[in-house]
């Protein structure tokens, strides 16, 4: 088998055409490789398909992860699973399969500030786009604004289509700061649309029995939990703060800090 046809320049040209660019780009080193390995012709197409295939998936990757909008770069190979030994990581491990995203279930993940709720979000947002679930990633607070402002301009229906679209929706920090004072009829519409259609995963610093406050509407509340827990995952992190533990490490405050002495290193 030789490595350059004999004429490589029309080759190339009709790999472009056909948008081959990896077997384009790599085509040299992965005849090489075929032939190092002594493989068949069907064992060589074989190969620079997996190269293609490859090409594409990363990019289809990168593309969607964009359009994800996550705020920074997470996995869960990077989480501190003996920080938070209140987390089932064989649990987590399963989410990770994304089965959930597939059925159109909810993930709840509940707990105080700065036990990696977030980190866990986007970890598992980037494992449903590997899988080919499209994503999107959003705080509550941008969330509830965009749908207010909406509602305001008689386009809610588009906005409510825009969020419901993405098989996974990412609601992050749910309960962190005060929302708009119609959120719970919004938030509502937008749960009713996706329900049993799209998961959503909320992570949220209140537990669901103070969900009512959150939204300022125990009624509507209740009915907007009672379509995310139908069929859901709720995930309780009672662990320490990623923050305060390196602030104990390094000497900021004491290892058993009272309130006053946490709000003054703070």
């Amino acid at each position: 088998m030789k490595a350059v046809t004999a004429d490589p320049d029309a080759l190339t040209r009709m790999l472009t055409r056909l948008k081959l660019t990896a077997i384009r780009d790599q085509l040299d080193s992965l005849l090489d490789t075929a032939t190092r390995r002594k493989l068949t012709l069907l064992d060589t197409v074989k190969l620079l398909c997996e190269a293609e295939v490859a090409r594409k998936d990363e990019r289809r990757i990168q593309m969607a992860s964009s359009i994800a909008k996550f705020p920074f770069v997470r996995t869960l190979d990077g989480f501190e699973f003996a920080a938070q030994p209140s987390l089932d990581m064989k649990l987590i491990h399963e989410l990770a399969t994304c089965r959930w995203v597939g059925n159109g279930d909810a993930v709840l993940l509940l707990g105080p500030p700065g036990v990696g709720k977030t980190h866990l979000a986007v970890a598992l947002g980037r494992e449903a786009i590997q899988r080919g679930y499209s994503t999107l990633f959003t705080s509550a607070t941008a969330l509830v604004t965009a749908l207010t402002k909406a509602h305001h301009s008689a386009r809610l229906d588009e906005r409510l289509t825009h969020y419901a679209k993405p098989k996974l929706l990412i609601v992050d920090e749910l309960g962190y700061l005060p929302l708009e004072a119609n959120a719970a009829h919004l938030f509502f519409q937008l749960v009713s649309r996706r329900y049993e259609r799209g998961s959503m995963l909320v992570t949220s610093n209140r537990a669901v029995s103070e969900w009512g406050a959150v939204f300022g509407d125990s009624v509507v509340a209740t009915a907007i939990l009672d379509r995310l827990l139908h069929h859901s995952h709720v995930i309780t992190i009672r662990g320490d703060s990623y923050r305060l533990r390196e602030k104990r490490r390094s000497g900021l405050i004491p290892q058993r800090a009272t309130g006053k002495e946490l709000e003054k290193s703070t």
